[in-house]
């Protein structure tokens, strides 16, 4: 995601800052069609805190994975591995934290907070697992030699299943273009039009979980870094094998929160950029200058900062990570009744007023690439949305368990 170049986000009111942010990550998370059509000339959509208990004890067995088998194209074949794959459910719990069940106010904080963070309502969860981290290169690294499975980004692109999310009559793609590829942020040299993301995310052959930055780059050494370029479709498989499951958008909110009752972020109400840094973000003018403050221009190892209450890394910046819950901008709006509402789902159906045609699935955190000129994305209530075959540099996940 993108900020305003220096001395433009001064004449923007804080509505028009978070509707821009969204329009650019709408035009970015259209991963596969927006990055094909670039390459092409067409543009296709006109376009005191409340205390939680760490425990560290079993609990029950797991259950399915949230919305784990419905919907999903052919494209994806590979979503359950190959056929006799054993799972590796492990229920020891490693690597986890258990979050003690409770009610929180749901919801945007501050004036930053976009129309789809409101109304703030009451919600209640249960007791749950989650990981203390972004899942792992390594750690998708041992469910890919298990399974084989290939993941969306290596796999080129299906236009029937394409054309599902895009207006009716939009032309198909020249096959050449219709390849396996993800895409990967370019740092433009001096200050570009924003409203033009091609000027520093390309669409780059062979760019994957393996190949970050594209096919000349690699993961070696790279082990304890969050996975990224994974795609819904890639998360839910990892899950599904691991005995585990994408976390809710509720349940997601209340860990991020680590305890602290209405706080702007994991930390509290201290701004980002204030005082020692305390997650990885973009510090000084987007995309072109990257004081570094934090020490990472890309994704940093996780756990490279200071957890939040609930001893939770990177709940706030590093890279993306994915709900189960589909997106909807009216969902809240449905759910606000004044005796609150018990573990949330999220809606039925998926509709984002920008891209109607869209299945797209709720992301929360922030990344590497976030700034507080324009969303501050890693604010616990910033909602953001992607298609479920995005991937992207910056896009990755953990698991829940319950």
């Amino acid at each position: 995601m993108g900020a305003y170049p220096h001395g433009i986000a001064k004449t923007r009111s804080k509505k028009k800052i978070s509707n821009y942010c969204n329009m650019v990550f709408k035009q970015h998370s259209y991963l596969i069609f927006s990055a094909i059509i670039l390459a092409i000339g067409f543009t296709a959509c006109k376009q005191k805190p409340n205390t939680v208990v760490v425990v560290k004890k079993p609990v029950a067995a797991t259950k399915s994975a949230v919305c784990c088998e419905s919907n999903i194209p052919a494209r994806f074949p590979g979503l359950s591995g190959p056929a006799g794959s054993k799972t590796a459910i492990d229920k020891s719990h490693k690597g986890m934290v258990w979050i003690k069940g409770g009610t929180f106010g749901m919801g945007g904080d501050n004036k930053q907070a976009s129309p789809d963070e409101y109304p703030k309502h009451k919600v209640t969860v249960n007791g749950f697992w989650i990981d203390a981290t972004e899942v792992t290169n390594a750690q998708f690294d041992k469910f890919v030699k298990a399974t084989g499975y290939v993941t969306t980004a290596e796999k080129k692109p299906d236009w029937e299943e394409l054309k599902k999310q895009v207006p009716p009559g939009t032309p198909k793609p020249d096959d050449k273009l219709l390849v396996a590829a993800s895409l990967v942020f370019n740092q433009p040299a001096r200050p570009v039009n924003l409203n033009d993301y091609s000027q520093w995310w390309t669409w780059k052959n062979g760019a994957s979980w393996k190949h970050p930055h594209g096919p000349e780059s690699n993961i070696k050494g790279k082990e304890n870094y969050p996975v990224v370029h994974i795609s819904w479709f890639d998360a839910v498989a990892y899950c599904k094998w691991a005995g585990k499951r994408l976390p809710t958008e509720a349940e997601w909110e209340w860990a991020a929160r680590g305890g602290l009752n209405n706080k702007i972020y994991p930390w509290g109400d201290e701004a980002v950029d204030a005082g020692t840094p305390k997650a990885n973000t973009w510090q000084g003018d987007f995309p072109n200058k990257n004081t570094l403050k934090d020490k990472f221009f890309f994704a940093a190892p996780v756990a490279s900062f200071k957890p939040n209450g609930y001893g939770l890394y990177d709940m706030a910046g590093n890279v993306w990570e994915w709900c189960a819950d589909y997106y909807n901008n009216k969902y809240y709006e449905t759910i606000n009744k004044p005796q609150g509402v018990t573990n949330p789902q999220g809606p039925a159906t998926s509709y984002d007023p920008d891209e109607p045609y869209a299945k797209k699935r709720v992301i929360r955190g922030g990344s590497f690439l976030c700034n507080d000129s324009y969303c501050s994305g890693y604010r616990v209530a910033r909602r953001m949305k992607s298609t479920e075959d995005s991937g992207m540099e910056h896009l990755g996940f953990r698991c829940v368990q319950d």
